[in-house]
């Protein structure tokens, strides 16, 4: 009988000294988060009038969160979302309006995105005409 409760008394210190470190991780770990489910997408978008970005300051910037939910200071973050959603983050396909009539005149307005899209770097510049081609592209994209 001795011998008996020895042998429980040495199983019970091994397995705790074995066992008892791997649930205590376990415990300790803290739980999953939505958030850490989902690539991140978080852009700074900024817009100028000039020939480029390189010479343009700046007159206008917004920042677009789209992910685990649309947020950040552009003034339509959820529309602009969907859209980028829809167009797969590419910029260049966002589709412009059939309805929108704009003047030939030249003066020229510098979009640029930089950030992440969906856990991708991303870095988008482009020069519009003027204002009202810049709107008719992306309508809730580019108009902050």
């Amino acid at each position: 009988m001795r011998n008996t409760a020895r042998w429980a008394a040495a199983l019970t210190l091994t397995a705790t000294a074995v066992c008892g470190p791997l649930t205590g991780a376990a415990l300790a770990a803290p739980p999953a988060s939505p958030a850490g489910l989902y690539a991140p997408s978080a852009l700074v978008l900024t817009m100028g009038h000039g020939e480029g970005a390189a010479g343009v300051t700046p007159e206008r910037a917004v920042t677009l969160n789209c992910a685990p939910t649309a947020s950040g200071t552009h003034p339509a973050p959820a529309l602009a979302c969907a859209e980028l959603r829809r167009a797969g983050g590419d910029f260049d396909a966002l589709a412009a309006g059939d309805d929108v009539t704009c003047t030939k005149e030249y003066a020229p307005v510098v979009i640029t995105v930089d950030g992440v899209w969906r856990g991708k770097r991303v870095s988008y510049e482009r020069t519009f005409a003027n204002e009202c081609v810049k709107s008719s592209l992306g309508a809730s994209v580019f108009a902050f």
